[in-house]
């Protein structure tokens, strides 16, 4: 195979856990869409804010406190700078599947009604799906899907032809696919949904890691992403909102810090984020995130991007290289992320994750919280690998020899070992 671009990123001493070494082996983990590892500088932020830190936010005037309050909003204001986001309209939740359910919940219940469709794609995520078939069960609205063309890609004229139809309140749809791994045109989708009157939901749990993303620039009415795949912990997801939608919006979960004031016949809310943010914030998880933004400005998202599109080639050009074998999605690399989904003849996606970690690989297999897509591809279920910036060129190497082995193991190469087997 040929040798990466110049520019690879090589960052990996900067992981902990890649330093173990299971059964010998250098541990090859190839499951970044899953969740990413975390380089010491953000366990170091997470553990100095509770050794050092720790309090809770707000209303607090003791000087622990304090310190808590500046680390806490310090951290949502570097984590709206690292996509160009308004701090204010920046909020935390849980995780990109709490986000999508709170949009759902707060503005849905209020928008959508008996006769109003609801668009999403074949390719969506579970959790950028099942929120709006309740939402439109519940409404008594109509829920209509754009098709995945054979290379993984959406039709805009497709597109176009479903906003014509006049009642489509709400498209959502994924940056990246976390299976096809096909990067969707968001700006062109979102700017004509506008254009239609409809709002747009963006599922960014897999764009937000591995490319710059501009939310502004972007123009949708809700961009979301989670901490855990971007480097940082988990329990922390971020929901962008476009400020005059989220202030006509009743709030998801109430009680705790999200009030301004409560009396024995009701209650006021408070202004933004805190709106959102019912009970206690995910505080050392929000620093935690804080360094992992840090540390991927301070790589630079366009080197990892070159990184990681670089990588993908390598891992594109090797799988077509293992017999029976077959990717979804998009065959360049410029036109996906840094995933790869695959089925291999005559082995199930389990199996060939299984022994692929016998050799220290670590990849997925499953339906990767997309079974209306797996049925679209006419399969069960993938194995797919996926990038991070911690990769090199070897754990490609490795990955594609762990599936000719795979393959001997069961005999699929002709050897004796595998036909006895």
């Amino acid at each position: 195979m040929p040798p990466v671009a110049e520019s690879t990123l090589s960052v990996r001493a900067d992981f902990p856990i890649l330093q173990r070494r299971p059964n010998g082996r250098p541990l090859i983990y190839l499951d970044s869409a899953a969740t990413s590892q975390k380089p010491e500088a953000v366990i170091a932020a997470i553990a100095d804010h509770l050794r050092e830190h720790n309090a809770n936010v707000h209303r607090g005037v003791y000087a622990l406190a304090q310190e808590a309050d500046a680390a806490f909003e310090g951290a949502r204001t570097r984590i709206a700078a690292f996509v160009n986001a308004d701090p204010l309209t920046t909020i935390f939740t849980k995780n990109v599947t709490e986000a999508i359910n709170l949009i759902a919940y707060s503005w849905g219940r209020a928008n959508v009604h008996e006769g109003d469709a609801v668009l999403v794609t074949q390719a969506e995520h579970h959790a950028n799906l099942v929120p709006w078939q309740v939402l439109c069960r519940e409404r008594g609205a109509t829920l209509r899907y754009l098709e995945v063309d054979e290379h993984g890609g959406l039709s805009l004229d497709a597109l176009d032809r479903e906003l014509e139809r006049g009642d489509v309140r709400l498209v959502a749809f994924a940056h990246v696919s976390n299976v096809l791994g096909t990067i969707n045109p968001i700006a062109e989708i979102a700017g004509r949904a506008r254009a239609a009157g409809a709002l747009t939901v963006i599922d960014g749990a897999q764009g937000v890691p591995q490319l710059p993303v501009d939310v502004a620039a972007i123009g949708a009415d809700f961009y979301a992403w989670t901490g855990h795949k971007a480097l940082g912990p988990t329990g922390i997801g971020v929901l962008h909102g476009r400020r005059e939608v989220l202030e006509r919006m009743e709030p998801f979960l109430t009680g705790g810090d999200m009030i301004a004031s409560v009396d024995f016949d009701g209650a006021t809310w408070g202004e933004l984020p805190s709106k959102f943010e019912a009970g206690t914030q995910p505080i050392a998880e929000a620093v935690g995130l804080a360094a992992a933004v840090d540390y991927l400005a301070a790589l630079g998202m366009e080197r990892v991007r070159e990184h990681e599109q670089a990588l993908t080639a390598r891992m594109l050009e090797g799988l077509a290289a293992v017999p029976g074998l077959r990717v979804v999605g998009p065959l360049d690399a410029a036109a996906r992320g840094g995933l790869a989904s695959f089925t291999i003849e005559g082995l199930h996606p389990h199996d060939v994750a299984e022994l692929c970690d016998r050799e220290g690989v670590c990849i997925r297999a499953g339906h990767h919280c997309a079974q209306p897509l797996m049925r679209c591809l006419g399969v069960g279920a993938t194995a797919r690998a996926s990038i991070g910036v911690y990769n090199e060129q070897a754990d490609i190497d490795a990955l594609v020899h762990a599936l000719q082995s795979a393959r001997g193991v069961f005999g699929l190469d002709g050897s004796r070992n595998g036909a006895a087997a």
